[in-house]
C-alpha cells in the first residue's frame, strides 16, 4: 500500500466517479483505475462496486475511508515537520475556513503570505464553522477560520477580527425603507444560511434577542452560500441577514437594500482562528498568524 494509492482511493470515494477523481488529481482515468484495482488485489477486498458507469463504496470501502484519511494526515504532518526544519516558512499550509471568512476576509492575508513566503503552498478548503472545527480537531487542517460559536471543544480559539450582520432585502421590499420592529420579522419570507454555519448561529441569536425563534418565521429557503441568499433577497422577495462584508460595495446595483440594525442590539460577531493545542505549530502557521496580527494592528 502506498500513500499515492490512498490519495487516489480517497479522491474516488469523495467524488464517486473515476473520471472526476482523475481530473482532480491530474492523472489519467486508467492510472486511477489501476491504482484502485491494485489496492483491492493486494489486500483481497473490494472497495467499490462498479454499477454501469457509476461507482459506489462497498461496506468495506466505507469502513476504510477514516483510516485512509488518518494515515494521509499523519504523512502530511511528517512532511510539514521536515520542511519546518529548514528554518524558514515552507511546505504545505492546510486551512479550512467558513464561507464569509474565506471569501471576504482571508484572501488579502493569504496574498500577503504568498508574497512574503512564496515557498509556502497554501491549500484552502471552504466549509461551515462546524466543518472547519472538525477538520482542525482531526488534523486535516492546521488552522480553521470561523465566524460562529463552537460546541464544547479543546481547540484554541483566538479572535482576529470583528464583523457585523445586516438585513438585506430587495429594493421593493417593505423593509427597504421606513421603521422596522422586531415583530415585523413574522410577516416576511426569509432566506437563511444553513444550520451549522456561523452566520446562521448569529442570526438565530439575533432572533432570540427579539423573543423569536426560526419556527416563528416564514423560512422559505435554507441556502448553503451567501450569494444564494443574496439572490433570494434581490430576486425572490425574501429577507436575509448576512455579513456586511459578504454584500460588498454598491448593493443597489445588485437590486439590494441594506439596513443596519438599529431596532435591536446590533448583531456583531467575531472572526476567530482555531488551532489544536497539542499539535506543533509550523513556521508556515506562525508566519500566517504573524501577518494576521500585523494587518489587524494596521486596520487592514
Amino acid at each position: 500500500m502506498t500513500l499515492e494509492q490512498l490519495r487516489i482511493f480517497l479522491a474516488v470515494a469523495e467524488r464517486g466517479h473515476m473520471t472526476r477523481a482523475a481530473e482532480a488529481l491530474h492523472l489519467t482515468q486508467s492510472a486511477v483505475s489501476a491504482a484502485v484495482s491494485a489496492l483491492e488485489r493486494r489486500h483481497g477486498v473490494r472497495l467499490f462496486d462498479r454499477i454501469g458507469r457509476g461507482i459506489a463504496l462497498t461496506e468495506e470501502g466505507r469502513g476504510f475511508v477514516a483510516s485512509a484519511r488518518a494515515v494521509l494526515a499523519q504523512a502530511e504532518a511528517a512532511e510539514l515537520l521536515l520542511a519546518d526544519l529548514a528554518q524558514r516558512p515552507r511546505g504545505r499550509l492546510r486551512l479550512r475556513a467558513s464561507q464569509t471568512a474565506a471569501s471576504h476576509w482571508l484572501p488579502a492575508r493569504l496574498a500577503a503570505l504568498r508574497r512574503r513566503h512564496p515557498e509556502v503552498e497554501i491549500a484552502l478548503a471552504i466549509g461551515n464553522t462546524a466543518e472547519a472545527a472538525r477538520a482542525v480537531e482531526e488534523g486535516a487542517a492546521d488552522l480553521g477560520f470561523v465566524e460562529g460559536p463552537l460546541p464544547a471543544s479543546d481547540l484554541r480559539r483566538q479572535v482576529v477580527a470583528r464583523d457585523e450582520l445586516v438585513l438585506a432585502v430587495g429594493l421593493d421590499h417593505p423593509a427597504a425603507s421606513g421603521a422596522i420592529r422586531g415583530q415585523d420579522y413574522r410577516r416576511w419570507a426569509w432566506a437563511l444560511r444553513e444550520a451549522g454555519s456561523g452566520t446562521r448561529a448569529e442570526v438565530e441569536a439575533h432572533f432570540a434577542g427579539l423573543g423569536l425563534t426560526v419556527a416563528d418565521l416564514q423560512v422559505a429557503l435554507e441556502l448553503p452560500s451567501n450569494e444564494a441568499a443574496l439572490a433570494a433577497a434581490a430576486e425572490g422577495g425574501c429577507a436575509t441577514m448576512l455579513s456586511r462584508r459578504a454584500v460588498g460595495p454598491a448593493p443597489e446595483a445588485r437590486g439590494l437594500a441594506l439596513r443596519r440594525v438599529d431596532w435591536a442590539p446590533r448583531p456583531e460577531r467575531a472572526f476567530a482562528v482555531l488551532s489544536h493545542p497539542r499539535r506543533r505549530r509550523t513556521r508556515a502557521v506562525e508566519a500566517l498568524l504573524g501577518i494576521i496580527e500585523e494587518m489587524r494592528e494596521t486596520g487592514d
